[in-house]
């Protein structure tokens, strides 16, 4: 079926549609029928990883497949795009929504109204980002997905959750104002914002547009900035990814991949080598920044004083990581961040989890860094705690040690090798050392429980907790082809013609049925 070029004639639009379609027809179904919705939610959510990885396995075939929406050529009309990269964004995100969907299924999706629908809007507004070939559109997607994203934050109420909601919602309107405001500086001195049109167009832009470009440029980068919780831009990561529920807080897990992956499509496409007045506009600012979210989010696990802040100054520190491997903007070290950007994501929905089921195994202790009674599935999730810790820390034999490695060799070649070991195995270290601390607090000095019984949990999320670690534990045992896979992805990456031609050179679809020649017969 992936061979079969009418499957990908609209197999490309299939992630968005689907989410969307299931989303509208949740809406009045939650409400009357939250068990029918449910199964119904988890069986798209399955669809849409089946579909993905059909996607994916046809991208690893180095083709890069474009669709028009509307039927118009592009950059008159929307287009998708669908490469390695893309297609691998598309796999992820399905398996952390999986993970979230199956974990919800345990009580969280009764605590309020339409778990599962804005589950699906913003599964639609993710997988648009990651195949969107038009910047407007890369805006429409990421409102989407925050709209959606507002609602599942403050999915359960209360004090905690609205306060981080208020602040969650100012920053990234703001994001979102600089958002028009770059793309409409880049359409009135372009004319397109079709991103392949634009990489063309960028090579031909003369030297007096090159202030009001590069100001484009970097707005850009910070609206990015943003969504990736780069310093000085990650202080509202903290606060709500720990008020979030747990499986809303484990799908928020790939929601900064969306601002990794728009820095990886943008400043390599459009203002990478080739892009004349504003090449590689990003380079002076980027790897210093990530060195400094690396080193601070570092800080912030040490100084964390609930598992819920600790798992989120993780994905900070993750962030950083990714980020660094960009700006120091190789294919090598683009390799070794994608390959890393596997492992991290899952790793990070994988805690959240956990972190609420040690929470209730804890009574009113919940997830606070203190000695507190638990009960007697300490070996179960102790056991989940250690691999998960040893993944996220970058110890071996887990991925995260192989995609630091990968970084630190690629960087020996980059212009700060020493500044670049140093940052990353001290952070390391500091995750170590903070991984070790709550370990030791929650499960060794934790007395038994006494005359206490904490209820088993329900079957879906003890299944969801397992699944996401046995897949952080595959990413490890599979790391040979999912390396090979990273290393063609960041090579396609900086093969930016190959792109373009795919979407400026696919032609609109011949009808199905001219009604000229239907009346003409």
């Amino acid at each position: 079926m992936v061979s079969d070029p009418i499957f990908f004639e609209h197999a490309i639009v299939a992630p968005v549609v689907l989410p969307l379609l299931v989303g509208a027809a949740l809406v009045p179904i939650e409400g009357r029928w939250p068990r029918l919705a449910s199964a119904l939610s988890l069986a798209a959510v399955l669809a849409l990883l089946a579909w993905s990885a059909a996607l994916a396995a046809h991208a690893d075939t180095g083709a890069v497949e474009a669709y028009l929406l509307g039927n118009w050529r592009a950059p008159f009309g929307i287009a998708l795009a669908l490469d390695r990269l893309s297609a691998l964004m598309l796999v992820l995100t399905a398996l952390v929504a999986l993970g979230a969907a199956l974990y919800a299924r345990g009580g969280e999706e009764s605590r309020g109204a339409h778990f599962h629908a804005l589950l699906q809007f913003q599964l639609m507004g993710l997988n648009g980002a990651f195949l969107t070939a038009d910047l407007f559109n890369l805006f429409v997607f990421f409102e989407v997905l925050l709209i959606a994203s507002y609602g599942l934050l403050l999915h359960g109420g209360g004090p905690r959750r609205l306060k981080a909601a208020i602040h969650y919602v100012a920053f990234n309107l703001t994001g979102s104002a600089l958002f028009l405001i770059a793309v409409s500086l880049l359409y009135g001195l372009t004319g397109t914002l079709n991103m392949a049109d634009l990489a063309e167009r960028m090579t031909r832009a003369p030297a007096e547009d090159a202030a009001l470009l590069k100001t484009a440029a970097l707005l850009l980068l910070v609206v990015f900035s943003v969504k990736a919780a780069l310093l000085p831009l990650y202080f509202w990561l903290p606060d709500t990814y720990s008020a979030a529920a747990a499986p809303v807080a484990a799908l928020f897990a790939i929601m900064t991949k969306v601002g990794v992956y728009a820095i990886a499509r943008v400043y390599t496409l459009v203002f990478g080598d080739a892009g004349g007045v504003v090449a590689q506009v990003a380079q002076p600012w980027l790897p210093w920044l990530a060195l400094g979210t690396l080193a601070l989010a570092a800080q912030g696990v040490l100084a964390a004083g609930r598992l819920r802040e600790l798992v989120a100054y993780l994905v900070v520190a993750s962030a950083g990581t990714l980020l660094l491997a960009l700006g120091l903007g190789t294919a090598r070290t683009v390799a070794a961040g994608l390959f890393y950007l596997i492992n991290s994501t899952l790793v990070a929905a994988a805690l959240f989890l956990l972190i609420d089921r040690i929470g209730a195994a804890r009574g009113e202790a919940g997830d606070t860094l203190a000695a507190a009674p638990i009960d007697g599935v300490r070996g179960r999730l102790g056991t989940a705690y250690f691999v998960l810790a040893i993944a996220v820390a970058g110890l071996p034999p887990l991925a995260g040690f192989l995609g630091k490695a990968l970084l630190l060799q690629a960087a020996a070649a980059s212009a700060w090798p020493v500044l670049v070991w140093a940052v990353v195995l001290v952070s390391s270290f500091a995750l170590i050392i903070a991984l070790a601390r709550a370990g030791s607090v929650v499960f060794w000095q934790a007395a038994e429980a006494a005359n206490r019984t904490t209820p088993q949990a329900p079957a879906a999320q003890r299944a969801a907790l397992p699944l996401l670690t046995l897949l952080v534990v595959a990413v490890a045992a599979f790391a040979g082809p999912l390396a090979d896979y990273t290393q063609a992805a960041a090579r396609q990456l900086f093969e930016r013609q190959t792109y373009i031609d795919a979407v400026l050179g696919k032609q609109p679809a011949a009808p199905l049925w001219n009604p000229r020649e239907g009346v003409t017969k």
